[in-house]
């Protein structure tokens, strides 16, 4: 792409982003409020890696828009602050925190249990904790494993553990994976190198569980191997693209396995970027602000029943291709 051709993307770009500031000042209209239809009781959601940048951003908006909010963090002190933060800021909101590492397997037992002994179940599941180690041009895959088993098997670990939790009722529970536009099977600079692989990860038929363990497995491998080649996997942070490329399939997966429950006891599970985000993990070199990133997350989470989506794939609050 020419000078002309960034600079024509960018100024749409930029377009699109001042559409979405203006459809975020727009209230909803109580009919659109499904979440208020459930009252006395508030609709408890819960976010992962809810103790700072988007993952806070997203447990503070939903406060807002009057949901309770449970901040899952991996550190139990960051997650208390962050809690106490929305409640001193907003005077109707209702918060809480506990300790969650969704890379141990027995940390997700112990909140899934007790998510059921202290609110019986959920009606929304943000999937939002994730590491990456890489910054700027660099692309290290020392970390890969650590990577791979917080991005994909964390939010599987926690689809499994809370899925059964999602309280059935008229709107259906809502399950939002934040993943990355550089997770894409066919990307420009992070396509996969092998054609028969990607072709399988793009077709719904060819989806299951074995073949995206598969795929993060037989990578993991060539790193220990130091036989990896960015020609066969994505050229940019590629053990993070290849753990959003997992959780992108896997969301999929999961739409298709989900798509035919009944009226009642429906479940929209969905994905999104969130951008280039200005937080910790970007060392704040992001191009948008972590209210901007959170925004199609919430939007998603809080879409009226009857435009409810699953197995999608959205940045902006638009659909956008895996």
């Amino acid at each position: 792409m020419g000078k002309r051709g960034k600079a024509a993307a960018r100024e749409r770009r930029e377009e699109r982003r001042r559409e979405v500031t203006l459809l975020r000042a727009v209230p909803y209209e109580p009919h659109q409020r499904w979440w208020d239809g459930l009252a006395p009781a508030r609709a408890v959601a819960v976010v992962t890696g809810a103790s700072r940048g988007i993952g806070y951003e997203i447990s503070r908006q939903l406060a807002h828009h009057g949901l309770h909010v449970v901040l899952a963090s991996r550190d139990a002190a960051r997650g208390r602050d962050a809690a106490e933060s929305i409640l001193r800021e907003q005077e109707a909101a209702s918060a809480e925190w506990r300790q969650l590492d969704v890379a141990d397997a027995a940390s997700v037992e112990a909140f899934a249990a007790w998510t059921a002994r202290t609110h019986g179940g959920i009606h929304v599941l943000i999937n939002n904790a994730g590491v990456n180690f890489n910054r700027g041009a660099d692309n290290s895959v020392e970390f890969a494993e650590q990577v791979i088993e917080t991005n994909y098997f964390g939010t599987k670990r926690m689809i499994e553990a809370m899925l059964p939790l999602l309280k059935p009722s008229p709107y259906g529970g809502r399950i939002v994976n934040v993943s990355s536009r550089l997770g894409r099977a066919n990307g420009r600079r992070n396509k996969i190198g092998d054609a028969i692989l990607r072709e399988q990860l793009l077709t719904d038929d060819c989806l299951s569980e074995e073949l995206i363990d598969g795929m993060v497995t037989k990578f993991l491998e060539q790193v220990k191997q130091n036989s990896w080649s960015s020609i066969e996997w994505p050229q940019m942070y590629t053990d993070y693209s290849i753990s959003k490329l997992a959780v992108n399939v896997y969301t999929r997966l999961m739409a298709k396995r989900l798509a035919d429950r009944s009226e009642g006891q429906k479940i929209y599970i969905n994905c999104f970027c969130p951008g280039w985000v200005k937080t910790a993990m970007t060392d704040w070199e992001g191009n948008i602000s972590a209210e901007e990133g959170a925004d199609t997350g919430v939007w998603l989470a809080l879409l009226p029943q009857a435009q409810a989506t699953i197995g999608k794939f959205y940045a902006e609050r638009r659909e956008i291709s895996f």
